[in-house]
C-alpha cells in the first residue's frame, strides 16, 4: 500500500513559495507543488490566474467571518476538498465546467445531511447482544 504514496514523483511534496498582492499588500504562500497544480485547474475552471483565486478565496472567508490565522492551511484543505468532492462526483472532474456554477448550497445541504446521520447514528446506542447461555 505504502509504495503507492511513497514511489510517487518527489517533486509534488517539494514546497514552493509564490509572491502576490492582496488589496495591494506584498504576501507570500508556501505549499506543496501538489497544491500549487490543484489550484491551477481549480482557477483555470472559471477562467482565473492562480493569484486571482487565492485573492477571491481570501476575500470570500473574511466576508464569511472565517479566521484566517493559517491561510495556507485553508488553501490545501480547499484543495482537498475539490478533489473529495470532484471523486464523489459532486464536482464534474471536466476541467471544462467552470466551478461558478456548481450548486454549491446543494452540496452543502447533502453533507450536512450526511453528517447529521453519521452522528446520530455514534449517538444512537447498539441494541444489548444476546447472551447465550452455556451449560
Amino acid at each position: 500500500m505504502c509504495e503507492l504514496f511513497i514511489g510517487a514523483d518527489p517533486d509534488l511534496w517539494e514546497s514552493r513559495t509564490k509572491s502576490l498582492r492582496i488589496d495591494g499588500m506584498a504576501t507570500s504562500i508556501r505549499v506543496e507543488r501538489f497544491f500549487w497544480d490543484i489550484l491551477e485547474e481549480i482557477a483555470a475552471r472559471d477562467a482565473m490566474t492562480v493569484n486571482q483565486l487565492i485573492t477571491k478565496l481570501y476575500h470570500e472567508s473574511l466576508d464569511a467571518d472565517h479566521d484566517l490565522g493559517n491561510f495556507t492551511s485553508f488553501l490545501r484543505v480547499c484543495c482537498g476538498r475539490y478533489l473529495a468532492l470532484a471523486s464523489t462526483g459532486e464536482v464534474p472532474r471536466d476541467a471544462a465546467t467552470p466551478l461558478a456554477g456548481v450548486d454549491a448550497p446543494g452540496i452543502l445541504a447533502r453533507e450536512r445531511a450526511a453528517r447529521d446521520a453519521t452522528r446520530k447514528d455514534a449517538a444512537t446506542p447498539a441494541p444489548p447482544t444476546p447472551q447465550r447461555r452455556v451449560n
